[in-house]
């Protein structure tokens, strides 16, 4: 058959494809060789990025909430094609109250652990409770800040009750924070070392490691899941490749059937200009945002104005256009487009790249130019474009006579310590929402405990604006306190968003499921995914 681009339209709780292409249905064979899908996603379990990757106290990134996500099942989960989460493990929850301050769950009955071990309630808070206490450097722990104690009543009976109102509080029970745990694989006073995983999901999983990272995760359908997700397929191969060509490779070879993140501009636009061939393109809009963080301590950028500067200076559509091209939007705020709440408040309060209107900033506060700054970016976590994307803005910068900046990259499984310990005055960081609501594009940054380890504080943001918003039920009513949050954070400016991600998956044309295989939040679906007929 023809290769074919497949595209999907989303909005917040929709998300349909437009273009039906061959070998694309609702569901999979169940049945024949794994379905091998390769990424450049790197787990590694190491002194300096945690010893405990894959446990759920401590992850808290894309590829390994991808990884628990199919093995460790959560009370509630994200519906297919985005929307409000609905009960997984939980035969029903919802706020028992109507300060959403108390939150009741009743488990779905006959649950159980993968080795067939029962699910009770009391195991829901041992999982709960053993996160919070934990608190594990990644900062993951803080998604649950708002409980303040959890109740059972019975072996189905869960009661959380919360320190203040939380309306997003069923997107953070289907995070894998949240996940169900057996105390006998999970230490209650200790992480769990290395890349084993159990827990009751739609998969089990067995890992092959070398050199202390994981290389391939086998993931075989789980015959005592209970939950909604309907799983298409028997097994599910994931093979973690050192770079998105060799991937690549791999996939017109026919060693995978499926590549995902992160593919490269030229591999996505090679394939979506391809007329022939047995491999399609699926692209759908994202939430992926990139941005660059500040240590608001460090010498060089203390200073408020020079961050200010830096806002005035980038020129986010030449960034775009020469490193993403169609493959990314300018972004002007922390919340993306398309979610409830957004506002292009960078864009208000700075306008068009101005240079002259920078100079004038660090005149008034005093500062000597130019300003002498490296760019620190991760060579090998969010896709191969991101040197060139350093290099692009590096050079933004020292063409202003403002700057003069250098770039350096390091690999992430050094680089995220770094940045979490200040070692960086300015780096470069992505971010994938944990649920497709403003506040998981808000309170991550910006509250206490935020796992960029910010030593920004700004006590109204804490204290009185990210508590409102989540006593709105109704998101839309949240809209203008998030609008607040975000001038707040165009004017102190201890992030710069630069700019907002599609998503793209490609996979051989028998390969079916690929339109619900990643929703808006780059969540990774194994179970959608099926072997059928090539077209």
């Amino acid at each position: 058959m023809n290769r074919k681009t497949l595209v999907l339209a989303a909005a917040m709780g929709l998300l349909a494809p437009v273009l039906a292409a061959c070998g694309d249905a609702e569901s999979g064979s169940g049945s024949g060789d794994a379905i091998v899908v390769g990424t450049t996603d790197r787990f590694t379990a190491s002194e300096e990025e945690g010893l405990a990757p894959l446990d759920p106290a401590w992850a808290y990134d894309v590829g390994t909430w991808n990884i628990l996500r199919q093995t460790v099942q959560t009370l509630m989960v994200q519906p297919r094609g985005d929307g409000e989460p609905v009960p997984e493990a939980a035969e029903s929850c919802g706020f028992s109250d109507a300060g959403n301050e108390r939150y009741s769950c009743t488990l779905r009955d006959g649950l159980q652990f993968s080795n067939g071990d029962p699910i009770t309630a009391q195991d829901v808070k041992y999982s709960i409770d053993r996160a919070i206490s934990l608190e594990g450097d990644s900062g993951v722990f803080a998604l649950l800040s708002t409980i303040d104690t959890v109740e059972t009543q019975g072996d189905r009976e869960v009661i959380f009750h919360l320190k203040a109102a939380d309306a997003t509080f069923p997107y953070k029970l289907s995070t894998p924070v949240a996940g169900i745990v057996n105390k006998d694989d999970y230490a209650q006073d200790k992480l769990r070392e290395g890349f084993d995983v159990d827990g009751s999901g739609p998969y089990t999983m067995e890992s092959e490691v070398k050199d202390g990272a994981l290389v391939r995760a086998t993931f075989t359908k789980n015959p005592s899941y209970k939950g909604v997700l309907q799983t298409n397929n028997d097994k599910v191969e994931m093979v973690a490749y050192d770079s998105a060509e060799s991937m690549g490779d791999a996939l017109e070879d026919g060693k995978i059937d499926v590549m995902t993140r992160s593919m490269s501009p030229d591999q996505i636009q090679k394939l979506a200009n391809a007329t022939d061939g047995e491999i399609e393109l699926v692209e759908s809009p994202g939430l992926e945002i990139r941005y660059l963080a500040f240590n608001t301590k460090a010498a060089s950028v203390k200073d408020k104005a020079v961050r200010q500067a830096m806002a005035q200076v980038i020129n986010r559509d030449e960034l775009v256009a020469k490193v993403y091209g169609s493959q990314a939007e300018p972004l002007f705020s922390l919340v993306p487009a398309g979610v409830t709440g957004h506002s292009n408040a960078f864009f208000n309060k700075y306008g068009d790249p101005n240079v002259a209107k920078a100079r004038e900033e660090l005149e008034e506060a005093g500062v000597d130019t130019p300003v002498k700054l490296t760019l620190h970016y991760t060579t090998d976590h969010y896709g191969p474009a991101t040197k060139a994307e350093f290099e692009q803005l590096s050079k933004q910068l020292n063409d202003s006579g403002l700057f003069e900046t250098d770039t350096e990259g390091t690999s992430w499984d050094k680089f995220r310590p770094a940045g979490q310990k200040g070692k960086y005055d300015v780096y470069g960081m992505g971010w994938f929402p944990d649920y497709p609501d403003a506040d998981a594009f808000v309170a991550p940054f910006l509250d206490e405990d935020n796992f960029l380890n910010s030593p920004y504080v700004n006590t109204d943001v804490r204290k009185n604006l990210i508590p409102q918003s989540r006593r709105q039920a109704d998101r839309l009513n949240a809209s203008k306190t998030f609008e607040k949050i975000q001038d707040i954070v165009a004017d102190d400016v201890p992030v710069l968003p630069l700019w907002q991600g599609k998503q793209y998956l490609a996979a051989r044309d028998d390969i079916t499921g690929t339109a619900y295989a990643l929703n808006s939040s780059s969540t990774l679906q194994l179970w959608e995914l099926g072997r059928g007929v090539s077209g």
